[in-house]
């Protein structure tokens, strides 16, 4: 049974960074994609950076802030923030998405979400 646990977040003042990491149970290699969310207070779940057989992606709020990366010795997602901001706060959920089987099914898989505050 793949998990995947998120650790990091917390209270920073607006400039200063933090770095989460997501944990999970199998290999991250072994998804087909994976990535950070946030959803912010009234705000809908959007995708801050993922990592896909294309490539690395960002949201253009993010882009030059944030790096997503993978730690192939701890087995870890990770993501730096660097230059936080106050819109930044959210809770951040880390993402995974595996092809299943020869249909083609996924399966979805989500963190617990940590929260990241950034004051000004």
């Amino acid at each position: 049974q793949v998990q995947l646990v998120e650790s990091g977040g917390g209270l920073v003042q607006a400039g200063g960074s933090l770095r989460l990491s997501c944990a999970a149970s199998r290999r991250i290699f072994s998804f087909d994609a994976v990535g950070w969310y946030r959803q912010a207070p009234g705000k809908q779940r959007e995708l801050v950076a993922g990592i896909t057989s294309d490539g690395t992606n960002y949201a253009a709020s993010v882009k030059g802030r944030f790096t997503i990366s993978r730690d192939n010795v701890k087995n870890t997602l990770d993501l730096q923030m660097n230059s936080l901001k106050p819109e930044d706060t959210a809770v951040y959920y880390c993402h995974a998405e595996k092809i299943v089987n020869v249909e083609g099914a996924k399966v979805d898989l989500w963190g617990q979400g940590t929260q990241v505050t950034v004051s000004s």
